[in-house]
């Protein structure tokens, strides 16, 4: 009767492993030369160039648009540090009778903001 010997992780599972990443790695590869992407963007030259950022900084691109100039400290730097601010302060504010509607408007009233002056750009060109 042959005797079963237990699998050690050396060099027994340490074999299998590498022969399952060799093969996932050869799998990559082939598709990726099969299938290539293409890199970059195709550009449309007919159409006027518009720069937007990216779509999680377009409410500080609204927010420069709506204070223009010598404003745009108040629209660049003191909206988001007091945004940032009334987030951390949420769980101080959750405290009291009335503190779980007030951290909730305070949420909300910032995931508004955000949305609305992220959509925007994207309504009205």
């Amino acid at each position: 009767m042959a005797e079963k010997r237990n699998k050690e992780f050396y060099p027994d599972y340490l074999v299998e492993i590498s022969i399952v990443i060799f093969i996932a790695v050869e799998l990559t590869v082939v598709l990726a030369l099969v299938y290539p992407q293409l890199i970059g963007r195709q550009i449309d030259f007919s159409t006027p160039y518009r720069p937007l950022p990216e779509w999680y900084f377009l409410w500080l691109y609204q927010a420069v648009r709506y204070f223009p100039g010598r404003w745009a400290f108040i629209g660049t730097v003191l909206l988001p540090f007091i945004a940032a601010i009334s987030l951390i302060m949420i769980p101080y504010i959750d405290r009291g009778k009335r503190g779980r509607t007030r951290a909730i408007l305070v949420g909300v009233s910032l995931l508004l903001a955000f949305v609305v002056l992220t959509l925007i750009p994207y309504i009205s060109p």
